[in-house]
C-alpha cells in the first residue's frame, strides 16, 4: 500500500457497492485509506472484504466513522434515504464533515437534501458525478464533474484526484449534476446512434468490425465509437459492464431537465424514447450497450 496522502482525511466512508462503488472502494484501499462501507444488499461486501474494507451496519455508522463520506447510489430516492432516512447520515451524533455525492442525481434533489443534511449535521456537500466506468475507477482515471463551494472543493480535491484524472469544478452546488445531465444526453443518444450505425453497416454488407479502425483519428472518431460500438459489433454484453436501467434512469432525468428549461430537442427526445423502449421491454439488467439489439 502507498502512504496516506491527505493529512487528517484518512477515514473514508462509502455507501454503495455496485458496479462503480466496489472498484472505488478498492481504489481508495489501495491508496492507503481506511474505508468503511455499507450497501443495501449486504452480500456486496464480499467484493471488497479481502481488500480490507470495514463493514458498517447502517449509513449512520458509516458517517460516524468517516472524515469524508462518499455516496454512489442509484438516483434521488436512494440518496435521500441514505442521508435522511431512519438509519441515514443525519442521525449520527458526529462524524464526517463533507459528503461527496458521486451518484447521478438531480440538481433539485442535490439542493434540497444537502440543505437538510447541513441543518442536521453541519456537514458540507460536493456533487461530483462521474464518468468512465469500473476499470477507470480502479485505475484512478475517472472524469468528475463537480459542483460546490470553492473552498470545500479545495478541501477534498486530493481525494477526488485519487480516483480521477480529470476533475473540473463546474460551479456552485448542483453544477456537477447539471454537467452530468449533459454528459448523459451525449452518451445515451450516442448509444442509440451506435446501434443504428451497426444495423446500417450490416445491412450494407460491409464488415462492421472494421469501422472503428477505419474512422480512427477522423472527425467521427470518439470513445463511444471505439469502445461501445466495438462492443456492440462483437455482441459482447455478458457480464454487463453497466445496466440498461441506469442509463435509462439518467435519460429520463435528461428529458425532465430539458422540459424544465422549455426546450424542444427532437434528436435527444428520439434517442431517449428508443432507449426507454428497449430497456422497458424487460432488459433493465442487460448491459447498457445491448440497446443495439433493438435493431436486429
Amino acid at each position: 500500500m502507498s502512504q496516506v496522502k491527505f493529512g487528517t482525511q484518512n477515514q473514508i466512508g462509502l455507501v454503495g457497492l455496485g458496479i462503480m462503488g466496489a472498484p472505488l472502494a478498492q481504489r481508495y484501499l489501495a491508496e492507503g485509506y481506511q474505508v468503511t462501507v455499507w450497501n443495501l444488499e449486504p452480500e456486496k461486501y464480499e467484493l471488497v472484504r479481502e481488500n480490507g474494507a470495514i463493514w458498517a451496519d447502517s449509513p449512520t455508522e458509516v458517517w460516524s466513522n468517516s472524515d469524508v463520506a462518499f455516496v454512489c447510489v442509484l438516483g434521488d430516492p436512494a440518496i435521500e434515504s441514505v442521508c435522511l432516512g431512519e438509519q441515514g447520515f443525519a442521525n449520527a451524533k458526529n462524524g464526517a464533515s463533507v459528503l461527496v455525492d458521486l451518484s447521478t442525481t438531480s440538481p433539485d434533489a442535490t439542493s434540497r437534501i444537502s440543505s437538510a443534511l447541513k441543518s442536521r449535521t453541519g456537514a458540507d456537500w460536493i456533487d461530483a458525478p462521474m464518468s468512465g466506468g469500473p476499470q477507470a475507477a480502479l485505475e484512478g482515471n475517472l472524469t468528475l464533474m463537480v459542483g460546490g463551494d470553492e473552498a470545500i472543493f479545495a478541501s477534498v480535491q486530493l481525494l477526488l484526484d485519487a480516483i480521477a484524472s480529470n476533475v473540473t469544478r463546474m460551479g456552485d452546488l448542483g453544477a456537477g449534476q447539471t454537467a452530468k445531465i449533459l454528459n448523459q444526453a451525449i452518451v445515451g443518444v450516442n448509444y442509440v446512434l451506435m446501434g443504428e450505425l451497426l444495423a446500417t453497416a450490416r445491412a450494407a454488407g460491409i464488415d462492421p468490425t472494421l469501422l472503428p479502425g477505419c474512422l480512427a483519428g477522423g472527425m467521427a472518431d470518439s470513445t463511444i465509437l471505439q469502445r461501445i460500438y466495438s462492443q456492440m459489433a462483437a455482441d459482447d454484453f455478458d457480464p454487463p459492464r453497466s445496466y440498461a436501467r441506469q442509463l435509462n434512469k439518467d435519460l429520463k432525468s435528461v428529458d425532465a431537465f430539458v422540459n424544465s428549461l422549455g426546450l424542444e430537442l427532437p434528436v435527444v427526445a428520439k434517442g431517449i424514447g428508443q432507449y426507454a423502449k428497449y430497456t422497458e421491454a424487460g432488459n433493465e439488467m442487460q448491459d447498457g450497450a445491448s440497446v443495439s439489439r433493438i435493431y436486429e
